[in-house]
């Protein structure tokens, strides 16, 4: 088995930029930016796809990622964390805190050990550290104001919803994690069983429902965010992702997941990007 500083410390699952659901380093983010946004993304991959490998324990799991936490803090040398090391070439030529990169790494390790949440108010303490992080370390890089975080944090939290609705199916079957609140699916008379069945039950429709509006709620805030920011490229990126989120959730709202993968075609993509920037001009 291997270790934690074992030179197969990452375990690539192929995943890449293009199966997220916004743009990452897109020609929007000024091209002396683009290696750090890379840097980043790069890191956070490497730590995402130890976590959702099914073939390693738990245990496995979190050896390697507290491994990428040591060298993130300059403690693990070597090949294992090249992307740990590059990250935080990157926090030291920025001044960017490593928290960024600490915060995903406790979400991650969490995966590891907890497949299930009780309440939406826990989930979105996960999606804190999974997902906020992210959308900090832009508005870090691109010199924001640390006030716009709850903003911030309010689109990165819907995006990550947004993900677990898409795959909920998957991710059960697949590591049994389920990330649809368990009192709102004991309310409605559902269980995660009904999540092998071809398409959802009344009572876990309207737990997704439940979900949706909360990611609805979460989008009224987001949607200040670009008007926000002084940074006008950042703010037109940000514009076009908030318009994708409202585009997949309207989608969730009325399209089951469990039947089909509830996602926008290159068009659709491109069409909600464009308004999202109109939006912003006009």
């Amino acid at each position: 088995m291997a270790t934690a500083v074992d030179i197969n410390g990452e375990t690539p699952s192929g995943k890449g930029a293009a199966d997220e659901n916004f743009p990452v380093g897109s020609w929007l983010i000024p091209a002396d930016l683009r290696p750090h946004v890379a840097s980043y993304y790069a890191f956070a991959r490497a730590i995402d796809d130890i976590a959702d490998n099914p073939a390693l324990p738990a245990g496995e799991k979190i050896a390697r990622l507290d491994g990428f936490a040591g060298a993130l803090e300059g403690r693990n040398p070597g090949p294992a964390y090249a992307k740990a090391h590059a990250l935080r070439a990157t926090l030291q030529a920025t001044g960017i805190s490593a928290a960024h990169g600490l915060d995903l790494i406790s979400a991650f390790k969490q995966d590891a050990v907890k497949p299930r949440y009780e309440t939406w108010d826990e989930l979105i303490d996960y999606c804190l550290r999974s997902a906020s992080p992210v959308g900090r370390f832009l508005c870090d890089l691109h010199g924001e104001d640390k006030a716009l975080y709850p903003l911030s944090d309010a689109l990165c939290n819907a995006l990550q919803v947004i993900n677990h609705l898409q795959d909920c199916a998957k991710d059960y079957a697949e590591m049994d994690r389920v990330y649809l609140p368990e009192v709102w699916m004991r309310g409605e008379g559902t269980t995660v069983a009904d999540l092998r069945n071809p398409s959802a039950t009344p009572g876990l429709r309207r737990v997704l429902d439940r979900c949706v509006a909360g990611t609805e709620i979460l989008l009224i805030e987001a949607r200040r965010l670009p008007g926000a920011m002084k940074h006008r490229r950042l703010a037109a990126e940000t514009a076009a992702i908030v318009a994708v989120a409202d585009k997949l959730t309207a989608r969730l709202a009325r399209e089951d997941p469990l039947a089909t993968r509830v996602a926008l075609t290159p068009l659709q993509y491109a069409g909600a990007m464009g308004r999202g920037l109109l939006r912003l001009l006009f």
